[in-house]
């Protein structure tokens, strides 16, 4: 058996060799060799439009769409405050997620915006017209508060009926109007009608009142006293004599 195995294997190592050897005795393929010349070449004589791109073409690829890597913002310092914000209400409310109770604080500090706008503008329109009405719709609109000097700021230590009489001497009869008017804020004050105030307007003493006579009365002597005060011309003694009466009888009154 061994033999036969032996001779089997000596066969085919033979065969082996033999096709080697043929394989590098023979000679290989010849390629034929092809020639070219000037005639085989072919010309493009298409003209060709040369591309370029714009300057600004870049503007074109700032969409969404063309970024493709994503950077998140970086918060500052208002954005900090929110998120702080949130976090606390997140504690207080129990929010369903971070999102929305950041969306609650946004609504939330918008709506105190509006209501700090809109207080500041009552304040600046309540200055206008309670201190800053003179100098802003002159001197022909109707006064609504009373300006006093220095000798006038206690109304109760002055002698009004001295100063008349000094302001009509010195030809001064606005001067007189006008004392006349604090000489009846101040009988007001003293017979309880109103209190008197250095920072009060001419509609607080009217809102104090209660009987409508006193009401009308007052009214119409705070009108005349604006329109005679402010009034940017030089009142007749016609004028003055009848606004005069119409204050000694509102004395009485309130007296």
């Amino acid at each position: 058996m061994n033999r036969i195995f032996f001779i089997l294997y000596f066969l085919f190592f033979c065969g082996i060799s033999s096709a080697q050897d043929s394989l590098l005795t023979e000679d290989p393929p010849k390629i034929t060799s092809v020639k070219y010349t000037e005639k085989d070449i072919q010309i493009d004589s298409e003209s060709v439009e040369a591309k370029t791109f714009s300057k600004d073409y870049q503007k074109k690829y700032t969409d969404d769409d063309f970024v493709y890597e994503y950077k998140a913002p970086e918060k500052n310092l208002w954005d900090r405050f929110k998120y702080w914000l949130a976090s606390i209400f997140r504690k207080l409310f129990s929010f369903s997620d971070p999102q929305a109770s950041l969306n609650f604080v946004v609504i939330l500090l918008r709506v105190l915006a509006v209501i700090v706008i809109i207080l500041v503008i009552y304040l600046i329109v309540r200055a206008i017209i309670n201190k800053e009405g003179q100098w802003i719709f002159g001197k022909n609109a109707n006064k609504r508060t009373v300006y006093y000097s220095d000798l006038e700021k206690n109304i109760h230590l002055l002698d009004f009926e001295k100063l008349i009489k000094e302001s009509l001497e010195s030809g001064e009869k606005r001067t007189a109007i006008r004392y006349y008017y604090l000489w009846l804020l101040k009988t007001m004050a003293q017979h309880n009608y109103i209190e008197w105030d250095i920072e009060k307007t001419n509609s607080d003493y009217l809102y104090e009142l209660q009987n409508p006579k006193h009401k009308e009365e007052f009214t119409y002597l705070s009108y005349l006293y604006n329109y005679i005060w402010y009034g940017e011309f030089e009142i007749d003694n016609a004028t003055f004599n009848k606004a005069e009466n119409r204050f000694k009888n509102a004395l009485k009154t309130f007296s």
